[in-house]
């Protein structure tokens, strides 16, 4: 099973990144956008991973949300990994927030825990908006590059659940099953 912990997007927020990407959406149709049900936050990507492995991963879930209440992310800037000159993922930034990372911080030490292994570079909060399957003319990533930066989006998005996701792959594209729910503060 190929799974990862993400931070699911309620409706409103998946509205109003529709909103905010429709002129980027026509200025680069080419890239292969997102589709809305399949926009989160990843907070852990663990690969292919044995059926076996479900439980001790459930309950590392359940003790790192239990260690945490309900909080709030906020969705700020459009930008790309690893440069606009070279983009290969087109996301919007989520604000570095003290309280995400500590609720990544505490997955990390819970799926270590249970014999997975600890991500080694830092976590960097975004949302995946498109990702770019070959590089696009100079001029048009300079337009598209501007275009990006001047989209501004303001929102504060509810946390309330770590998501374990399967993502099955199939020709038509990826699609995601949950296997479990952890909601913050144990409820």
């Amino acid at each position: 099973m190929r799974l990862f912990f993400a931070i699911e997007l309620a409706d409103d927020v998946q509205h109003l990144l529709d909103e905010a990407t429709t002129s980027l959406r026509a200025e680069a149709p080419d890239l292969a956008w997102v589709d809305r049900e399949k926009r989160h936050l990843t907070l852990k990507f663990l690969g292919d991973v044995t059926e076996e492995a479900l439980p001790r991963l459930a309950s590392a879930a359940d003790r790192a949300a239990a260690g945490h209440g309900p909080l709030e992310m906020s969705v700020r800037e459009i930008g790309a990994f690893p440069n606009f000159r070279r983009a290969r993922v087109v996301w919007i930034g989520v604000e570095q927030e003290r309280r995400l990372e500590l609720l990544h911080h505490d997955l990390e030490l819970a799926c270590e825990s249970e014999g997975f292994e600890v991500e080694g570079r830092p976590f960097r909060p975004h949302i995946t908006l498109a990702r770019v399957r070959s590089l696009l003319p100079v001029d048009r990533m300079k337009a598209f590059a501007r275009m990006a930066r001047s989209v501004r989006v303001r929102a504060s998005v509810p946390v309330e659940r770590i998501t374990l996701f399967e993502s099955i792959l199939a020709p038509s594209g990826a699609r995601y099953r949950c296997v479990h729910s952890a909601t913050l503060g144990g409820r």
